[in-house]
């Protein structure tokens, strides 16, 4: 952990939706004497969002991604930077590069595995050579999920060890709408399925595999599950792909960890409907103009009323199954892409800046870089955390 650091935290981002919403959690709950900054390119819309807050006590600081000496100077004072500045694969590189350089830790809110895959490329020895902790994914991409599944096999280990194959599956239920944000990032990745594959390729021949044990995603398929009471609709998101790679380093997950990512519905119905749905997004992203139709509809910077945020809700349950054992587990929670995003963000730098933590740097998940420690936190800031049955 940096300490020789004036600033514990740097917001970067600020004045955009999601990063005044980082902005007000960090304000009202924020321990005592927390010394953070608000980064942004515009220094009067920095101030508004600092007079919003009531907080005179923190610092602005104008910095662009367009100028490299900005965020030097911004990661050499930070022992944590957030950023909620995307699509990141537009405009995520600079800070990423910055904060490995500067042995700075960096959490940010991507969904983008093409991002996630390339930052690792080409920043994850450096970030290690210099103690950064580079962890992406901090808010609903993929906390719950990745976190989610660091419960389960907690809770089953606490049973007995983990010693033969361990199956999962994760259904997301959700009644929340989505960003502008996550909207154009969804547009840029799904116009991008060979570069997308290709940055794959390239991290998995430089990360290896680990000895003795494997840890995948499943290509699950359409389905109904008795248990749960769902129709499954496989999601074609980055969480999958975090939970393998916490799996793949956390030896808990024994020796042949498998995770099957879903989305629920009651009716099959309204499964085959997302599925159309997707197929046609994605074929229609391959078409320049329509791709630039969609993306003039909803509008970057921009998120539902705080109304519509307080009747949202989502859940993931998990099942996992070995050696005979099964157990089932749940985390809940509020507004899934704004309120709750921001307070995972927000949480997962306070624990990066505060906590005691496992020895890690480079690129790592958040599983493996705060585990219990951001477990706690969450579950403290009411993020429900429950084992549902256990047989």
């Amino acid at each position: 952990m940096t300490t020789s650091r004036d600033l514990d935290i740097v917001l970067f981002g600020a004045t955009g939706f999601t990063g005044g919403l980082v902005a007000e959690y960090l304000a009202a709950n924020a321990p005592d004497g927390l010394r953070w900054a608000l980064a942004g390119r515009s220094l009067s819309r920095l101030e508004a969002v600092r007079d919003g807050l009531d907080a005179a006590e923190v610092e602005l600081i104008q910095a662009d991604v367009h100028d490299a000496a900005s965020l030097a100077a911004l990661a050499a004072r930070a022992r944590v930077v957030i950023t909620t500045v995307g699509p990141y694969l537009e405009f995520g590189e600079p800070l990423v590069k910055a904060c490995a350089e500067a042995g700075t830790d960096y959490v940010d809110l991507t969904g983008e595995p093409e991002f996630v895959d390339t930052m690792f490329v080409k920043y994850d020895a450096v970030a290690r050579a210099n103690g950064a902790r580079i962890v992406h994914a901090c808010g609903f991409d993929s906390i719950p999920h990745d976190l989610g599944a660091y419960y389960t096999v907690r809770e089953l280990a606490a049973g007995g060890e983990i010693t033969g194959p361990l199956t999962m599956k994760g259904v997301v239920r959700s009644n929340a709408s989505f960003s502008g944000g996550t909207f154009h990032s969804a547009l840029g990745q799904m116009s991008r399925p060979r570069e997308m594959a290709a940055a794959s390729r390239e991290r998995r021949a430089l990360e290896g595999r680990p000895e003795g044990r494997t840890s995948r995603p499943a290509k699950p398929s359409l389905g109904r599950d008795r248990e749960l009471g769902y129709w499954l609709l496989p999601l074609p998101t980055i969480d999958p792909f975090i939970v393998a790679r916490s799996g793949r380093d956390l030896e808990a997950y024994g020796p042949a960890f498998t995770y099957s990512h879903f989305a629920g519905t009651k009716t099959l119905r309204y499964a085959v409907g997302g599925a159309l749905g997707a197929g046609g997004l994605a074929l229609a992203m391959q078409v320049p103009p329509l791709r630039a139709k969609l993306g003039e509809r909803v509008k970057q910077g921009t998120g539902p009323s705080e109304r519509r945020r307080e009747k949202s809700w989502f859940t993931v349950d998990f099942v996992a199954e070995t050696g005979g054992r099964t157990i089932h587990t749940r985390v809940s929670g509020g507004d899934p892409g704004y309120t709750e995003t921001s307070k995972m963000l927000a949480e997962s730098a306070l624990c990066l800046a505060f906590d005691t933590l496992p020895e890690t740097s480079g690129s790592v998940t958040t599983a493996v870089a705060m585990g219990d420690a951001l477990l706690a936190r969450l579950q403290a800031a009411g993020i429900r955390f429950e084992v549902v049955d256990a047989s």
